[in-house]
């Protein structure tokens, strides 16, 4: 399987994405767009397409973000999705997604930043792609934003902070709002990159020391789980 990757920034890494793809010793390609390296012309020699998050938002223009293109990106999006690729999108990467098609990004309610609760709907409960996440999972969250809807599309999972955490936009095509891919090495870089001096403002933003303690193996085994059914599905 061909793998590309859209990075934004260094501590945006994908983590657990990153470490399923080398397990299965998939060809993975990149796109560190903060290193200026280029977005992809074409589709065709690539099977999943994981977009990454940032601190950027659709709405980032190049004069704010001079390494950072949502028009361009949107178009290497809806390319994907329309030659029937696998389109997964984290965070920021989410709201690119529903940004190209159609559906405009929103505020999300609360802050998140932490490891905390989801809750699956009940149609991700029979859905063979989620069912192992049961009912209810602790993920990583780091966000502000959250992805649109589209009027096909169908929310997986939701929080107390945020509504639209997963995304199916397509059978081969979801937003996750959620970081399932963090490890304490990715989380020690954001942190690093991140203002969480007022934390204790917000009902759902950890500490660093609380952040750093966090178990997430058990969360990056079930996105493998997920992951290893996508890659079938898409095969299929």
């Amino acid at each position: 399987m061909r793998i590309h990757f859209i990075i934004h920034e260094h501590f945006e890494a994908p983590g657990a994405y990153e470490t399923w793809a080398r397990k299965h010793r998939h060809t993975t390609t990149y796109s560190r767009v903060y290193l200026g390296e280029p977005l992809p012309q074409q589709v065709e020699e690539i099977d999943f397409l994981i977009v990454m998050g940032g601190p950027q938002s659709p709405a980032t223009t190049i004069e704010q973000c001079a390494h950072f293109d949502a028009k361009g990106e949107k178009a290497v999006i809806t390319k994907a999705i329309n030659a029937g690729k696998v389109v997964l999108g984290v965070c920021l990467g989410a709201q690119l997604i529903g940004e190209a098609l159609g559906a405009h990004y929103e505020h999300s309610p609360e802050r998140e930043i932490g490891k905390f609760p989801i809750k699956l709907t009940k149609y991700a409960n029979t859905h063979p792609l989620f069912e192992h996440f049961g009912s209810v999972l602790e993920v990583g969250h780091w966000h502000n934003d959250m992805p649109g809807l589209t009027p096909d599309s169908t929310i997986i999972a939701h929080s107390e902070g945020c509504p639209r955490q997963i995304v199916a936009y397509g059978d081969l095509v979801f937003g996750f709002q959620c970081h399932m891919e963090l490890t304490k090495e990715v989380v020690a870089l954001l942190i690093e990159n991140d203002d969480l001096s007022e934390a204790t403002n917000y009902r759902f933003v950890d500490d660093p020391e609380v952040l750093m303690n966090h178990d997430y193996d058990k969360m990056n085994e079930k996105l493998y789980e997920f992951l290893d059914k996508l890659m079938k599905a898409y095969q299929a």
